[in-house]
């Protein structure tokens, strides 16, 4: 990143909240059908981080996570594989192992995720681990309190820190959108993100409400592709939490094929955080291909 210049983040970028939320409308409006539909719905289900971030979970429910991420639905086994299976630092290994032999990645949360309320060397800790333990990528949180004091060489120093810390892995930065309150601060919290080092921008931690909407997402998808116009580099948009149905998830790629065009429509750019969002798809799917629904009873909830 040396050779970016970097922004003054005291300055800020107006966004218009009505044109945002007009253009969504808009193009929520578009209607996709038949082939393209059912290719629409593969693709979602290739982008999805499947997974499970719960104070319960076990080795037994991560093995579970994964066998599903290699196989969505056994008696359509060439349907895609999802994206990544993420999981808490603990659970890496038992994810690695379950998953070897694939193209899925684990990915990882860390930095005292979803708070963030922790020292830097801490956090730094927490990333390297994770990394050891064969993490391939790490989804990191902002100090989200810093940011609304105003604090912004704080948030650029902190992700740059832990960027360093990843080693290659890819650093997926979670602005929690949600305790942001306004457009202009998702903007600017992703510019700090991406010239900070991310490599993709994330809406949520799924643990706050609201999470994930399409108008966060669009402003986030337009600091994405001014990003790249002004630095030549391509940064992923992960979307995450309380999109559960396949309507919604075709409505978020026709936001990114608008707004980037087809380049950032593959799992290496874009990502769905939703593992419940699996199975309406898979339904949908099915659907296409043999004209009945299945229900819901027919897949695990995981």
């Amino acid at each position: 990143m040396s050779t970016v210049s970097i922004p003054d983040f005291n300055q800020t970028i107006p966004i218009d909240s009505v044109g945002v939320e007009e253009r969504v409308a808009r193009l929520n409006k578009r209607s996709i059908k038949t082939e393209s539909k059912l290719q629409g719905l593969k693709l979602a289900l290739s982008m999805i981080d499947h997974t499970t971030l719960e104070g319960s979970d076990s080795e037994g429910k991560v093995i579970q996570l994964c066998k599903k991420a290699r196989l969505p639905y056994a008696p359509m086994p060439d349907l895609p594989t999802v994206a990544a299976v993420c999981v808490y630092p603990n659970m890496v290994a038992t994810a690695k192992k379950a998953l070897e032999g694939t193209d899925v990645n684990v990915a990882s949360v860390a930095t005292a995720f979803p708070s963030g309320m922790a020292q830097l060397h801490i956090k730094l800790d927490d990333t390297r681990y994770a990394v050891a333990e064969g993490a391939d990528e790490i989804d990191m949180v902002i100090s989200r309190g810093e940011f609304l004091k105003g604090n912004y060489s704080f948030i650029f120093d902190e992700i740059a820190a832990v960027k360093e810390a990843c080693g290659n892995a890819h650093l997926k930065v979670i602005l929690e959108s949600g305790e942001l309150e306004t457009y202009e601060n998702v903007r600017k919290a992703s510019d700090i993100a991406m010239y900070a080092g991310a490599d993709f921008i994330k809406t949520s931690t799924g643990k706050i409400q609201p999470a994930a909407t399409q108008p966060v997402t669009l402003v986030m998808l337009e600091a994405i592709r001014d990003f790249y116009r002004e630095t030549g580099i391509k940064v992923g948009m992960k979307p995450a939490g309380g999109i559960r149905k396949a309507k919604e998830a075709l409505q978020y790629l026709v936001l990114v094929k608008e707004t980037l065009g087809a380049d950032w429509l593959n799992k290496d750019l874009f990502r769905f955080g939703a593992s419940s969002l699996t199975n309406d798809l898979l339904m949908q799917i099915i659907k296409q291909e043999t004209g009945i629904y299945q229900s819901n009873i027919y897949f695990s909830n995981d």
